[in-house]
Protein backbone atom coordinates (compact mmCIF):
# COMPACT_ATOMS: atom_id res chain seq x y z
CA UNK A 1 0.00 0.00 0.00
CA UNK A 2 1.23 3.11 -1.10
CA UNK A 3 2.23 5.16 2.19
CA UNK A 4 0.00 8.31 1.87
CA UNK A 5 -2.79 5.82 1.94
CA UNK A 6 -1.71 4.47 4.90
CA UNK A 7 -4.86 3.86 7.86
CA UNK A 8 -2.79 3.40 10.70
CA UNK A 9 0.63 3.79 12.04
CA UNK A 10 2.97 1.65 14.28
CA UNK A 11 6.20 3.41 15.44
CA UNK A 12 9.22 1.90 16.88
CA UNK A 13 10.64 4.22 20.01
CA UNK A 14 14.34 3.29 20.62
CA UNK A 15 16.04 4.55 17.75
CA UNK A 16 13.14 6.03 16.15
CA UNK A 17 11.57 8.20 18.36
CA UNK A 18 13.74 8.82 20.63
CA UNK A 19 17.82 7.40 21.75
CA UNK A 20 18.15 7.02 25.93
CA UNK A 21 16.89 10.26 27.10
CA UNK A 22 17.07 12.04 23.48
CA UNK A 23 14.11 12.93 21.56
CA UNK A 24 15.08 12.74 18.10
CA UNK A 25 14.24 15.23 15.10
CA UNK A 26 10.26 15.31 13.88
CA UNK A 27 8.50 13.05 16.10
CA UNK A 28 6.66 15.63 17.89
CA UNK A 29 5.35 17.27 14.84
CA UNK A 30 5.06 14.24 13.27
CA UNK A 31 2.40 12.92 15.64
CA UNK A 32 0.40 16.49 15.49
CA UNK A 33 0.31 15.45 11.40
CA UNK A 34 -1.59 12.20 12.66
CA UNK A 35 -3.83 13.74 14.70
CA UNK A 36 -4.45 16.48 12.30
CA UNK A 37 -5.74 13.90 9.65
CA UNK A 38 -6.66 11.54 11.73
CA UNK A 39 -4.76 9.25 11.03
CA UNK A 40 -4.39 6.66 14.49
CA UNK A 41 -0.87 5.27 15.76
CA UNK A 42 0.37 3.64 18.32
CA UNK A 43 4.02 3.16 19.64
CA UNK A 44 4.98 -0.36 19.11
CA UNK A 45 7.99 -1.78 21.09
CA UNK A 46 9.94 -4.88 21.06
CA UNK A 47 11.76 -3.94 24.22
CA UNK A 48 10.14 -5.87 27.30
CA UNK A 49 12.46 -4.53 29.87
CA UNK A 50 9.90 -1.56 30.59
CA UNK A 51 6.30 -1.51 31.56
CA UNK A 52 3.95 0.12 29.39
CA UNK A 53 3.25 2.67 32.17
CA UNK A 54 7.16 2.83 32.85
CA UNK A 55 7.07 4.35 28.66
CA UNK A 56 4.33 6.21 29.17
CA UNK A 57 6.22 8.27 31.64
CA UNK A 58 9.12 8.41 29.93
CA UNK A 59 7.21 9.90 26.66
CA UNK A 60 5.39 12.31 28.28
CA UNK A 61 8.73 13.48 30.31
CA UNK A 62 10.30 13.55 27.05
CA UNK A 63 7.49 15.99 25.78
CA UNK A 64 5.01 13.60 24.41
CA UNK A 65 1.35 14.57 25.11
CA UNK A 66 -0.40 12.17 27.21
CA UNK A 67 -3.00 11.45 24.81
CA UNK A 68 -0.34 10.45 22.50
CA UNK A 69 1.70 8.29 24.68
CA UNK A 70 0.27 4.81 23.40
CA UNK A 71 2.24 2.43 24.06
CA UNK A 72 2.26 -1.59 23.12
CA UNK A 73 5.29 -3.67 24.04
CA UNK A 74 6.20 -7.26 23.40
CA UNK A 75 5.72 -7.48 27.33
CA UNK A 76 2.31 -6.85 26.82
CA UNK A 77 1.85 -9.09 23.90
CA UNK A 78 3.06 -11.86 25.73
CA UNK A 79 1.10 -11.40 28.33
CA UNK A 80 -1.83 -11.26 26.27
CA UNK A 81 -0.74 -14.47 24.36
CA UNK A 82 -0.35 -16.69 27.72
CA UNK A 83 -3.83 -15.75 28.75
CA UNK A 84 -5.65 -16.36 25.78
CA UNK A 85 -3.74 -19.10 23.60
CA UNK A 86 -1.93 -21.26 26.30
CA UNK A 87 -3.55 -23.22 29.74
CA UNK A 88 -0.20 -22.26 31.31
CA UNK A 89 -0.98 -21.44 35.17
CA UNK A 90 3.07 -21.12 36.39
CA UNK A 91 5.77 -19.08 34.60
CA UNK A 92 9.14 -18.88 35.22
CA UNK A 93 10.46 -15.51 34.12
CA UNK A 94 13.67 -14.08 33.33
CA UNK A 95 12.54 -10.14 33.38
CA UNK A 96 12.97 -6.72 34.76
CA UNK A 97 10.88 -5.89 37.75
CA UNK A 98 8.81 -4.01 35.33
CA UNK A 99 8.05 -7.14 33.17
CA UNK A 100 7.05 -9.09 36.34
CA UNK A 101 4.69 -6.25 37.35
CA UNK A 102 2.87 -6.62 34.10
CA UNK A 103 3.07 -10.26 34.85
CA UNK A 104 1.24 -10.46 37.86
CA UNK A 105 -0.66 -7.44 37.28
CA UNK A 106 -2.78 -9.71 34.86
CA UNK A 107 -2.65 -12.47 37.34
CA UNK A 108 -0.35 -14.60 36.04
CA UNK A 109 1.72 -16.54 38.38
CA UNK A 110 5.40 -16.54 38.61
CA UNK A 111 7.07 -19.17 40.20
CA UNK A 112 10.94 -20.37 41.11
CA UNK A 113 10.12 -24.04 40.51
CA UNK A 114 7.87 -26.84 38.27
CA UNK A 115 6.79 -24.19 36.01
CA UNK A 116 4.81 -24.47 33.39
CA UNK A 117 6.16 -22.18 30.83
CA UNK A 118 9.51 -20.45 30.62
CA UNK A 119 9.40 -16.47 29.01
CA UNK A 120 12.36 -14.64 28.38
CA UNK A 121 12.24 -11.30 28.08
CA UNK A 122 14.99 -8.49 27.55
CA UNK A 123 16.48 -8.90 31.45
CA UNK A 124 19.18 -5.45 32.25
CA UNK A 125 18.29 -7.30 35.60
CA UNK A 126 19.85 -10.27 34.65
CA UNK A 127 22.00 -12.58 36.96
CA UNK A 128 24.28 -15.76 36.22
CA UNK A 129 21.48 -17.67 39.13
CA UNK A 130 18.27 -16.42 36.95
CA UNK A 131 20.32 -17.61 33.58
CA UNK A 132 21.27 -21.05 34.64
CA UNK A 133 17.91 -21.99 36.23
CA UNK A 134 16.24 -21.04 33.00
CA UNK A 135 18.92 -23.36 31.06
CA UNK A 136 17.67 -26.12 33.19
CA UNK A 137 14.23 -25.96 32.77
CA UNK A 138 14.82 -25.50 28.74
CA UNK A 139 16.92 -29.08 28.85
CA UNK A 140 13.59 -30.45 30.77
CA UNK A 141 11.71 -29.51 27.76
CA UNK A 142 9.40 -26.76 29.69
CA UNK A 143 8.10 -25.03 26.46
CA UNK A 144 9.78 -21.74 26.17
CA UNK A 145 9.00 -18.15 24.75
CA UNK A 146 10.84 -15.77 24.26
CA UNK A 147 9.06 -11.86 24.13
CA UNK A 148 11.49 -10.48 20.41
CA UNK A 149 14.19 -11.53 18.90
CA UNK A 150 15.96 -8.11 18.71
CA UNK A 151 19.86 -9.00 18.99
CA UNK A 152 21.06 -5.74 20.68
CA UNK A 153 19.28 -2.45 21.87
CA UNK A 154 20.26 0.98 20.74
CA UNK A 155 21.49 3.68 23.31
CA UNK A 156 23.26 7.27 23.14
CA UNK A 157 26.98 5.37 22.85
CA UNK A 158 25.99 2.68 21.14
CA UNK A 159 24.40 -0.80 21.81
CA UNK A 160 23.96 -2.84 24.61
CA UNK A 161 23.10 -6.62 24.19
CA UNK A 162 19.68 -7.28 23.90
CA UNK A 163 17.47 -10.52 24.16
CA UNK A 164 18.26 -12.09 21.01
CA UNK A 165 22.10 -12.44 22.04
CA UNK A 166 20.60 -14.03 25.29
CA UNK A 167 18.75 -16.58 23.04
CA UNK A 168 21.71 -17.60 21.22
CA UNK A 169 23.76 -17.93 24.55
CA UNK A 170 21.12 -20.20 25.48
CA UNK A 171 20.97 -22.67 22.89
CA UNK A 172 24.89 -22.96 23.09
CA UNK A 173 24.15 -24.52 26.55
CA UNK A 174 20.90 -26.37 25.99
CA UNK A 175 20.58 -26.36 22.22
CA UNK A 176 17.21 -25.32 22.08
CA UNK A 177 15.85 -22.22 20.68
CA UNK A 178 12.47 -20.77 21.60
CA UNK A 179 9.31 -22.58 20.71
CA UNK A 180 7.85 -19.52 19.99
CA UNK A 181 9.01 -15.29 19.70
CA UNK A 182 6.38 -13.04 20.24
CA UNK A 183 7.33 -9.33 19.22
CA UNK A 184 8.18 -8.22 15.67
CA UNK A 185 8.53 -9.18 13.02
CA UNK A 186 6.00 -12.35 14.16
CA UNK A 187 2.77 -11.19 12.89
CA UNK A 188 0.60 -11.81 16.59
CA UNK A 189 1.70 -8.56 18.07
CA UNK A 190 0.93 -6.58 14.77
CA UNK A 191 -2.68 -8.59 14.74
CA UNK A 192 -3.12 -7.54 17.92
CA UNK A 193 -2.45 -3.47 17.95
CA UNK A 194 -3.91 -3.56 14.60
CA UNK A 195 -7.44 -4.55 16.23
CA UNK A 196 -6.96 -2.26 18.97
CA UNK A 197 -6.11 0.89 16.13
CA UNK A 198 -9.54 -0.80 14.06
CA UNK A 199 -7.37 -1.10 10.88
CA UNK A 200 -6.11 -4.55 8.89
CA UNK A 201 -2.98 -5.21 9.78
CA UNK A 202 -2.46 -4.98 6.03
CA UNK A 203 -3.88 -1.51 6.02
CA UNK A 204 -0.66 -0.32 8.33
CA UNK A 205 2.67 1.06 8.07
CA UNK A 206 5.62 -0.11 10.19
CA UNK A 207 8.13 3.04 11.42
CA UNK A 208 11.17 1.98 12.40
CA UNK A 209 14.96 1.82 12.57
CA UNK A 210 15.91 -1.86 12.55
CA UNK A 211 15.66 -4.68 9.56
CA UNK A 212 15.22 -7.64 10.56
CA UNK A 213 12.53 -6.40 12.92
CA UNK A 214 10.73 -3.71 12.09
CA UNK A 215 11.10 -4.32 7.81
CA UNK A 216 10.91 -8.00 7.82
CA UNK A 217 7.51 -7.19 8.99
CA UNK A 218 6.69 -6.45 5.29
CA UNK A 219 7.78 -10.30 4.86
CA UNK A 220 5.56 -11.72 7.29
CA UNK A 221 2.65 -9.83 7.45
CA UNK A 222 2.74 -7.43 4.50
CA UNK A 223 2.37 -3.91 6.11
CA UNK A 224 4.03 -1.58 4.36
CA UNK A 225 7.56 -0.24 6.09
CA UNK A 226 8.95 2.70 6.92
CA UNK A 227 13.31 2.95 7.66
CA UNK A 228 14.51 5.77 9.18
CA UNK A 229 18.32 6.14 9.77
CA UNK A 230 18.46 7.45 12.94
CA UNK A 231 18.98 4.10 14.70
CA UNK A 232 20.48 1.11 14.58
CA UNK A 233 20.87 0.84 10.28
CA UNK A 234 22.63 2.71 7.90
CA UNK A 235 22.49 3.28 4.50
CA UNK A 236 25.01 0.94 3.51
CA UNK A 237 23.46 -2.09 5.65
CA UNK A 238 20.63 -2.28 2.78
CA UNK A 239 22.99 -3.60 -0.06
CA UNK A 240 23.23 -6.83 2.53
CA UNK A 241 20.20 -7.52 4.29
CA UNK A 242 16.92 -9.70 2.83
CA UNK A 243 15.10 -7.27 4.16
CA UNK A 244 14.03 -4.22 1.90
CA UNK A 245 11.87 -1.15 2.75
CA UNK A 246 9.32 0.11 0.93
CA UNK A 247 10.96 3.86 2.08
CA UNK A 248 13.61 5.28 3.67
CA UNK A 249 14.09 8.34 5.66
CA UNK A 250 16.70 9.92 7.35
CA UNK A 251 14.66 10.76 10.31
CA UNK A 252 10.65 11.38 11.51
CA UNK A 253 11.56 14.95 10.62
CA UNK A 254 11.93 13.72 6.71
CA UNK A 255 9.26 11.12 7.51
CA UNK A 256 6.92 13.95 8.21
CA UNK A 257 7.80 16.38 5.30
CA UNK A 258 7.19 13.81 2.84
CA UNK A 259 3.53 13.55 3.96
CA UNK A 260 2.80 17.03 4.47
CA UNK A 261 3.62 17.18 0.45
CA UNK A 262 0.52 14.66 -0.03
Amino acid sequence: MKLDEIKGFLLDMDGTLYLGDHLLPGGLELLDLFNQRGIPFMFLTNNSSKSKEEYHAKLIRLGIGAENARVFTSGDATVRYILEETSAKKVFLVGTPGLESTFKANGIVLVETDPELLVLGFDTTLTYDKLRKLCEYVVDGVPYIATHPDINCPTPTGFMPDIGSMIAMIKASTGREPDLVIGKPNRIIVDMIAAELGVRAEACAMVGDRLYTDIALGQTVGVTTVLVLSGETSREDLDSSIFKPDYVFDDLRDLGEWLRKC
